[in-house]
């Protein structure tokens, strides 16, 4: 008698699968009507990094003394230049002991949780929430709790709402800022009132900052929260140089936390990565600051591309930009019907490739995220035209 097929981890086969591949299918459909597709479903930069990081990049990957393993943390001097930029940039005290590189800002994500929950434990999770960090929830078993976000808002959290949610097996706030999907940038009066929540309850307050480097013209610092001679107590900072350096197969993100969490997160990133690429490290030790410039004019033309489409967006009275930062924009739809039909459609007939909001949980149906960072700025007027051209 043949044994039944073993079964998988019930937690994993009841996460859902990733969305971005589901999403691309649709593009067998399109027939090429409104000209080429845009594709606008991923924040993927559009310009290649700049000739002088790729031969950095090429010179450390001849290096034969980084094929071999690195520090579980990270090299040292990727971890001091990250620690002299979040100093300089926001302020406090930061050292390289407070930093564990990592493959990518998902990787971070994922072993910040590790170390603050368990299964059968719970996260606050702002809903529009990023679907691979709900995705990593589930799959530990860990509950994601919605905090649901309102429109009319900015789609910025309360903290008096989440402290409503906050119950004995709460362990931590997850907080993205600017945030995907919806490019809400949040106040640092807010980001401030969740730092004071969560030491107050007991909780860590996870903040992705993946987009930081693409801050609104007129704020240049986040917030102050690295300034607080306490904040290694109950903040987990995460951060990602695919988006900022144009290195996203590169794979290299990096986390900040205390003392406390530190030895549990290499416990973690041991077992998964060991380290972080090397190559990839040594270049972005010099490119912290060696391609300062290069990457101040890319948030300057990433920020030009949202105020065009927002502008743009403003003669078709049927739709409405309910937030826009960073790569995204959070777009109401006109159609009674889901977000995931009419995202279908808009790629089937006007080429146009976006997120449904109801793929990223609750408040979101009546969404679409539409990302332009990698859209040339002669196609931004072009996404409009489509859109109009719609019944």
């Amino acid at each position: 008698m043949t044994a039944p097929l073993p079964l998988p981890n019930p937690w994993l086969a009841a996460t859902e699968a990733p969305p971005i591949p589901v999403a691309q299918a649709w593009t067998a459909a399109y027939d090429g009507r409104a000209g080429r597709l845009l594709n606008l479903s991923q924040a993927a930069p559009g310009d290649p990094p700049p000739p002088a990081l790729l031969e950095r990049l090429a010179a450390a990957a001849a290096d034969p003394a980084v094929a071999r393993y690195g520090p579980i943390a990270g090299d040292a001097a990727l971890r001091d230049a990250l620690a002299a930029d979040i100093a300089a940039r926001y302020g406090g005290t930061v050292g390289a002991d407070d930093i564990v590189v990592t493959s990518g800002c998902n990787q971070a994500f994922f072993i910040a949780l590790m170390a603050v929950a368990r299964a059968g434990d719970e996260v606050i999770l702002p809903a529009p929430w990023y679907f691979n960090h709900k995705m990593m929830l589930d799959m530990l078993g860990i509950a994601a709790v919605p905090l649901v976000l309102d429109a009319a808002a900015g789609f910025v959290p309360d903290p008096a709402a989440a402290r409503a949610l906050i119950g004995p097996r709460t362990r931590a706030i997850a907080l993205v800022s600017p945030n995907n999907p919806t490019g809400a940038t949040y106040p640092p009066a807010v980001l401030d009132a969740f730092l004071d929540l969560a030491a107050e309850t007991g909780l860590h307050l996870v903040l992705d900052e993946t987009y930081r480097d693409f801050l609104p013209p007129g704020r240049d610092r986040p917030h102050g929260l690295f300034a607080r001679p306490d904040w290694g107590r109950n903040l987990v900072h995460l951060y990602s140089f695919s988006k900022s350096y144009a290195v996203p197969g590169h794979r290299v993100g990096a986390l900040v936390a205390g003392p406390a969490l530190m030895g549990e997160m290499a416990k973690v990133q041991d077992c998964i990565q060991i380290c972080a690429p090397r190559a990839a490290q040594a270049a972005l030790a010099w490119a912290i600051p060696g391609i300062a410039p290069w990457r101040a004019n890319m948030r300057d033309r990433i920020n030009a591309r949202a105020a065009r489409f927002a502008a743009g967006m403003e003669r078709l009275g049927r739709w409405k930009v309910d937030q826009i930062g960073a790569y995204f924009a959070f777009v109401r739809h006109p159609f009674g019907q889901g977000s995931a039909a009419v995202a279908e459609r808009l790629c089937r007939e006007a080429g146009l490739l976006v997120l449904p909001g109801a793929w990223f949980g609750p408040g979101g149906d009546a969404h679409l995220r539409i990302a332009f960072a990698n859209v040339e700025d002669a196609d931004m007027d072009n996404i409009v035209d489509r859109l109009a051209g719609l019944d």
